[in-house]
Formats: C-alpha cells, structure tokens, sequence
C-alpha cells in the first residue's frame, strides 16, 4: 500500500501572532511552526500501517524552502520519502490544485490529510483534492482499518458517530482519534540522523489559480478586566452578577 500524507507547515499554538504591511500580512518572525496537529495523527496512523502493513509512506507539502523542517521532523518520525511543492500556500484552491497533481502523478492508494489546519482553519483543502482526483472522501475521521482493498472508516457526525466502507483509492480528512495525543511519535536521535539521508524533492509547481485573496487580519478584542469577589462575599457576587453581567 501506498500512502500519502498531506502535512501543513503552521505556527505552534504558544506562538505570539503579529501582523505586518497595515495588518495584510502574517510577520513569521519569531514565530516557530510545527506540524499540523490533525495532520500529525494522520501520520502517525500511517505509521502504524508501515509497520503493520508494510506500506510505504511519503509527506508531502506546498511552500518554500522554509518548510523544509517540518517535512524532515515527519521523515524523522519515521515517513520514507518527502515531497515539497515550490510555490507560496496562497489560498485553499490553489494548494488542493498543487496536492491533486501530486496525487494524480504518484498513484497512491491512501491519501491522509488533516482535517483543517490550526492557522486558517479552512477545512476544505482534503475534500476538494479528492474532487479533483476523483476520488472517494471521508472526513472527520476518527478511526480507519484497511484489508486489502477495502477500507473501513468510522467519522464524527453531529451527535453521534458514522461507520462507513468503501474501496482504495481513498482520500480522508482525519483528526484525533485516528490515533491518540498519547500515541504521537517524538523524534528520536536515530530517526533524527536518517532523516538527513531521506529523499526531499522538489517539484515544480503546476499552473493554478487562487480563488480568495487576504484582505487584512484582525486580532480577537483584549479580554476585559476581571473582578475579584472574596469567597464571602455571596452578596456581591450576586449583584455583580445580576446589574453588571446580567447573567441572572
């Protein structure tokens, strides 16, 4: 079997966010990025079906050369080869056109992407690749099994949860529960040290179109002041809580 992994490049969660050019711009300077955190459950899963399985693993990622750690932490855990596509992330479109030539080329019978990234939040790069490539869909992914050719895949669905079967070629948008935070894989030395001799090529990016274009960015208000009430002052805290928050 032959999988790939689809990996975004984004700041880590405990990164301070700033903005530049008149708040048109995302400044990465100080910033440190990480592996997607859905994206880095899907690649440990494919892990499991390398060592269970023996499948072959390949990462891959749309960005310049600055995403090269990333795509070498994923080879360190234990991915087989990388791929980095040469051209900016601009927008959703524009990256699912690049993931789908990648895809359509390399003939793969599992494709493994994260159900959204934790720096846009799109949600729509997985289910346009597999329109792009024709191929079967399954988001929000929590749990997949494969035996042979046939997958089975269980899915988050509102109130409850989805099994469902289909055949490879596949395409999943997979999030916690493909593995756990527990099972995640931190790079070992060795791991660390082969990665230096694992394949990362580059590839030409094909012709594409973005569809949506960052007009500003805008950072969430300052949190409002808190109020401290002593434990017992219950009086207080019913009036503050009745004439300032009308919460009762």
């Amino acid at each position: 079997m032959k999988i790939l992994v689809c990996i975004s490049h984004v700041p880590d969660t405990t990164s301070k966010i700033n903005f530049t050019n008149d708040n048109k711009e995302f400044d990465t300077n100080g910033v440190q990025f990480v592996i997607n955190p859905n994206d880095e459950f899907g690649l440990t899963r494919a892990m499991w079906f390398k060592e269970k399985q023996q499948a072959s693993v390949e990462v891959v990622t749309v960005g310049g050369p600055e995403v090269e750690p990333t795509l070498r932490k994923a080879l360190a855990i234990g991915a087989d080869s990388a791929i980095r596509v040469d051209m900016p992330a601009t927008d959703s479109y524009s990256v699912a056109q690049q993931l789908a030539a990648v895809v359509k080329d390399g003939g793969y019978d599992l494709v493994i992407a994260g159900r959204e990234s934790i720096d846009y939040n799109g949600g729509m790069v997985p289910g346009m690749v597999a329109a792009m490539t024709d191929t079967s869909f399954v988001n929000t992914c929590i749990s997949l099994e494969i035996d042979g050719n046939k997958a089975t895949a269980v899915r988050e669905i509102d109130g409850g949860k989805e099994t469902v079967s289909t055949t490879l070629p596949l395409v999943i948008g997979g999030q916690k529960g493909l593995v756990e935070e527990s099972d995640l894989r931190i790079p070992n030395m060795r791991g660390i040290m082969m990665a230096r001799k694992k394949p990362l090529n580059v590839k030409a990016a094909v012709d594409s179109n973005s569809e949506t274009a960052t007009q500003s960015f805008e950072k969430p208000a300052p949190k409002g002041e808190v109020t401290l009430v002593d434990a017992d002052n219950l009086d207080k805290l019913i009036d503050l809580l009745h004439n300032e928050a009308k919460a009762i």
